[in-house]
């Protein structure tokens, strides 16, 4: 299997469908893109059949042995009837090839976005997050990555200033803001070290999809080692009290199944800070793509940073109030 090919170039409609049909699918010719910006994904119509979904993986990302890790953590998950939806198998294998692009199919599993203020649903989701970490727990990623410091804060940091992203009236402040945040959370970790188990990593509630039999989990794009809170944090919302409720309630559910240290309440919003530096430094490396400028026109504007260092000051001053807390 190769990774030759170094853009989405030449991954017109019918490359699409010849790599769908040279698993031995006979398409309708019916294509939809779907919302993805790191990797392309489409629902191709079948003959006769569902339609199914193929996911083009953004070449250079992620090694061959990763993306397989993240396909039989899936499947380890689907097997023990935990809803998560793996890649489709065929003859043992789940990552293929056309012309370079390297693909896997997957079943169409739709679906809305949970309701986070319904604490019914927060309890379920709590529930399967624990079924999910339980498994996790058993081993760690070998290939694919972890949530660190380095390459959520720092990486995209230096990219940012090296590739002269930042406006120059707004270099001096992002590097005082950046600078203060990383020591938060250097610190934080230091304390609070937590354990390190296989995450889904992005959970987020656009890949949570609920239905009438109750919810699923897509997209283990960004599967890595990491914290458990990590799987936890973006599923509160609101104020202080509220996300306190709501915390309340999905742990109730995932400590039926799952050991929590609770101690890691204290990493959320040291993991907020590097997910927000992460996203900008994200943005920023694929700024060359022109899905990104299409998608994001925002982004790179003097109003954009200016906005982006006001969010990190302001991010800074929850790094310093006190952990939520789950008294009742």
């Amino acid at each position: 299997m190769t990774d030759s090919i170094e853009d989405y170039s030449k991954l017109d409609p019918d490359a699409v469908l010849n790599a769908v049909e040279s698993k031995g699918y006979l398409s309708d010719a019916r294509i939809l893109a779907l919302n993805s910006y790191e990797n392309r994904v489409y629902q191709v119509g079948i003959e006769e059949e569902a339609p199914i979904i193929a996911k083009f993986y953004r070449p250079g990302r992620w090694s061959n042995e990763q993306i397989l890790e993240e396909h039989l953590f899936s499947q380890e998950l689907h097997e023990l009837d935990i809803p998560a939806v793996p890649p489709i198998f065929l003859d043992n294998e789940s990552l293929f090839d056309y012309k370079g692009y390297r693909f896997a199919l997957y079943l169409r599993r739709g679906g809305r976005a949970p309701e986070l203020t319904d604490m019914d649903h927060l309890y379920w989701l709590g529930k399967l997050m624990g079924r999910i970490h339980a498994v996790g727990k058993a081993c760690q990623f070998q290939h694919r990555p972890t949530l660190s410091i380095e390459s959520f804060i720092m990486r995209p940091f230096e990219y940012i200033l090296e590739h002269d992203f930042m406006p120059a009236l707004f270099v001096d402040s992002y590097k005082a803001i950046v600078s203060d945040i990383l020591h938060h959370v250097q610190s934080n970790y230091k304390q609070f070290a937590p354990q390190l188990i296989r995450l889904h990593g992005d959970c987020h509630p656009g890949n949570i999809l609920w239905t009438d039999n109750g919810p699923h989990f897509v997209d283990f794009d960004d599967s890595r080692n990491g914290p458990a809170i990590q799987d936890l944090w973006m599923l509160l919302s609101g104020e202080r009290q509220e996300q306190e409720m709501q915390l309340r309630e999905v742990l109730e559910g995932y400590e039926e199944f799952c050991d929590f240290d609770r101690s890691e309440i204290n990493l959320i919003e040291s993991l907020r800070s590097m997910r927000i530096v992460h996203y900008a430094g994200w943005l920023a490396k694929r700024w060359d793509d022109p899905a990104f400028p299409r998608a994001f026109p925002w982004f790179n504007t003097e109003q954009f940073w200016g906005e982006h260092i006001l969010q990190l000051k302001e991010q800074l001053a929850i790094l310093q109030e006190p952990p939520l807390q789950l008294y009742p």
